[in-house]
């Protein structure tokens, strides 16, 4: 895992689900996490369905970290607030390295929509829309 990551989501370990930010910018994210068999989610050597969403979950984060730090804005927090069209194709293993990319389809007030999608390789393994909702812990003025 790339020590950079701390700066764009507030997770910690055990419980972070990305290893490095390839890219980022205002609409979309790209991150890499290669599958060791000491995660938190890998369970009888395949990296698990909620390890997916998590992953796809915080690389939307990590996108939205980068562009606030980038702003100099305090780093924002956000959680899952809904799931929609989750499609599990295949369950990555140990050593693979996955790419994820999320993009932002829409915001409305603190509520992001955004679709992500999991590769191996060229081989597309899983995909969701999701809506999260940000928030940061700035003291009220």
């Amino acid at each position: 895992m790339n020590p950079e990551i701390l700066n764009y989501i507030p997770q910690r370990a055990p419980f972070i689900m990305i290893g490095d930010v390839i890219s980022a910018d205002e609409t979309a994210t790209l991150t890499s996490l290669e599958i060791t068999a000491d995660n938190l989610f890998v369970s009888n050597g395949v990296f698990t369905e909620p390890g997916l969403i998590e992953n796809m979950a915080q690389t939307a984060g990590a996108g939205t970290g980068y562009r606030a730090k980038k702003e100099g804005k305090p780093q924002p927090k956000g959680y899952i607030a809904a799931l929609k069209s989750v499609n599990i194709i295949e369950l990555p293993k140990v050593n693979d390295t996955i790419t994820t990319e999320t993009t932002f389809l829409q915001t409305l007030l603190s509520f992001h929509l955004v679709r992500g999608k999991v590769t191996v390789g060229d081989k597309e393994i899983a995909n969701c829309e999701f809506k999260i909702f940000v928030y940061t812990d700035q003291p009220a003025q």
